[in-house]
């Protein structure tokens, strides 16, 4: 399956974030195509499971073609909130829970499809049989074409793709955040020629003050020059220079910033440069 090089999360869209409006929700998908941004990133709890509506709402009224852009949604987290009557904050990997689950978001993404349908988080009580039946009964109705795994370790991704094959996993990858460069979840991608995602690109660079952020911000006074680049886009640059071919998912709900991040496709970031970032993250030189 094919995605755009960036992936665009639509998380900060609604009542998480920008609280945008149908109208501002058209314009940033129609400066994501006109990017060629097409793969759209979404999860049934977004916006306290409102935003997948808010999106197909704006969507719907657009002239664009389904089959020009790839939907991606996720399920799996039962979260109390306004809207659901959840007692606690839980998984539900369930057969009937997976498929109504579904059917939710196609009806408020106003779609016949998802391209690609993730399992948001590992749950202890996970069943790969269950699981496989499932997917089994979703790619057979034509409702999911794609399926995959989110923030799951290499054993539990084999797990389920062992009763069905997955396309991708969707971990946390970002300068601040660093382990999977090490924990065999690249890694694994790479073998079964797969192309990992990754949220949080930016990671907690510009919300948080650390040590490691100063060590961080060193280095970019001095890389941003060198590449006339800012700084959002070099630590999108490190994510893409992994040779897993990461597809960074960017949470901007920023018309301004998408362009950027899709100008630092063009950004050629040097191998020791990769290194000085690396280094200041971890806060020693590579052993």
């Amino acid at each position: 399956m094919k995605f755009s090089p960036i992936i665009v999360g639509t998380m900060r869209w609604g009542i998480w974030g920008a609280n945008h409006s149908e109208r501002e929700v058209q314009g940033l998908i129609e400066t994501s195509m006109d990017l060629g941004l097409s793969t759209f990133d979404h999860a049934d709890i977004y916006g306290d499971y409102t935003t997948e509506k808010l999106f197909g709402d704006a969507f719907s009224k657009m002239k664009i073609k389904r089959e020009e852009v790839q939907l991606i949604s996720k399920c799996g987290i039962e979260m109390p909130c306004e809207n659901r009557d959840f007692k606690l904050k839980s998984y539900n990997y369930s057969k009937e829970y997976i498929l109504n689950s579904v059917d939710k978001s196609l009806e408020n993404l106003k779609t016949d499809y998802l391209d690609l349908l993730l399992l948001h988080r590992p749950s202890p009580l996970i069943n790969p049989e269950e699981i496989g039946e499932t997917f089994g009964i979703l790619r057979e109705n034509h409702k999911v074409r794609h399926f995959g795994v989110s923030n799951f370790s290499t054993s539990q991704f084999d797990l389920i793709n062992d009763a069905f094959p997955l396309v991708t996993n969707q971990i946390e990858v970002s300068v601040n955040q660093t382990n999977a460069f090490y924990d065999g979840t690249l890694d694994q991608m790479m073998l079964k020629k797969l192309q990992p995602m990754a949220w949080s690109v930016m990671g907690n660079y510009f919300t948080e003050k650390s040590i490691q952020n100063i060590r961080i911000k060193k280095v970019l006074e001095e890389l941003c020059p060198k590449y006339h680049a800012e700084e959002n886009q070099i630590l999108l640059t490190f994510i893409l220079k992994h040779p897993a071919k990461i597809l960074p998912i960017v949470g901007t709900a920023k018309a301004e910033i998408l362009r950027k991040f899709s100008d630092s496709l063009a950004i050629n970031l040097e191998r020791e440069d990769w290194f000085r970032l690396l280094e200041a993250s971890v806060g020693e030189e590579v052993k």
